[in-house]
């Protein structure tokens, strides 16, 4: 593996980390979010991620048109300040959610979004940190946080390949070592045909750093299909329900649903093994089962093999089918049952 968060390898070679967002599904209760903690290990997860900003260190609280959300958004409507405040976690809740995390067997990481969050984060000791699409272009976000030394993790939505350049070259100069990227696409829900999860392995190739897929789908089609390009780590955001409603939850899995991704995700990581054109040992015992050529009516010795008395049948004891041809004409030394395999032995030249 290619790096370790909280002594949890992630890289080819092992299972898919998977990483569930809580984000706001906590609705604001310290109760819900520690229930969303223990809901995650119960459902398979690796890591639970929080996000650590205030609306104040995000945005301004004034009204203009600018700051306030249009579009095609489950947000439309809302000023930026006041999204930002009804979704932030208390950072007063980190100490104790990250000791449940523990105790639990989870990693408990955060996205710093300013400066005093990350000095916040590595007061609390944080064992790796995320840098969030919308903040992937603030390059001294990323120094500071590369300088921690800590795994990092930067989603790449919206940048274009110089920024995501940008970005990389910023961590590695300021001292990251270890390092994943995450495809993602920045809507709400995200579409499945605008998710382009072929670029995977191209950010792997491209910056040589494992890379995985920050996923807004719904579902996780998407999810496990990235494993197949070679996805290492998947985030995906993680709610206890949908219906209690809340900023993230239209985009979010519910319990059962994630538990299934960790099991589909996790079989498809095992079904990549490696190229093999032979057969596995597991198939050893359905060969049998194939067809292959027998005498299917009663012959004599020195009677001339046809079509008639010659077919290719299951059970996979004789000759191949590829023989027929071969075979049509020649004539068999011994007599011969149906149901007996042909063998070279069996039979000479016409």
């Amino acid at each position: 593996p290619n790096l370790q968060i909280a002594g949890r390898n992630i890289g080819v070679d092992c299972p898919v980390f998977i990483v569930a967002e809580l984000s706001a599904n906590h609705h604001g209760r310290i109760d819900e979010a520690v229930e969303l903690v223990h809901a995650a290990a119960r459902c398979g997860a690796d890591a639970v991620k929080l996000q650590t900003y205030t609306a104040d260190t995000l945005t301004l609280d004034v009204d203009r048109p600018w700051f306030r959300i249009e579009g095609d958004s489950p947000w439309r409507g809302q000023k930026l300040h006041e999204l930002y405040q009804s979704a932030a976690t208390p950072w007063e809740w980190y100490p104790q959610l990250a000791e449940e995390a523990r105790r639990l067997g989870l990693a408990l990481f955060s996205t710093p979004f300013d400066p005093s969050a990350v000095d916040f984060l590595e007061r609390q000791q944080a064992p790796a940190y995320k840098i969030a699409s919308f903040e992937n272009t603030d390059l001294n976000l990323v120094r500071k946080v590369a300088r921690t030394g800590k795994p990092m993790i930067i989603s790449t939505g919206m940048a274009t390949l110089a920024e995501i350049d940008d970005a990389v070259r910023a961590a590695r100069g300021a001292g990251c070592r270890e390092l994943v990227l995450l495809k993602c696409t920045s809507t709400y829900p995200a579409a499945p045909t605008d998710s382009n999860i072929r670029t995977i392995p191209a950010l792997r190739e491209a910056f040589g750093c494992e890379a995985g897929l920050s996923d807004h789908t719904l579902g996780c089609g998407v999810a496990v299909a990235s494993v197949a390009l070679g996805a290492t780590l998947i985030e995906k955001h993680f709610t206890l329900s949908r219906a209690e409603g809340g900023v993230d939850s239209a985009f979010s899995l519910e319990p059962a649903e994630f538990a299934q991704l960790r099991v589909e995700s996790e079989r498809a990581w095992q079904s990549l093994g490696q190229v093999n054109f032979q057969p596995t040992a597991a198939e050893g015992g359905s060969t049998q089962f194939r067809r292959s050529l027998y005498i299917v009516k009663p012959v004599k010795a020195g009677e001339l093999l046809t079509r008639d008395n010659v077919r290719a049948i299951r059970p996979g004891y004789g000759l191949a089918p590829k023989h027929l041809d071969q075979l049509i004409g020649c004539r068999v030394v011994k007599d011969a049952a149906p149901g007996t395999p042909l063998a070279w032995e069996l039979v000479r030249a016409a």
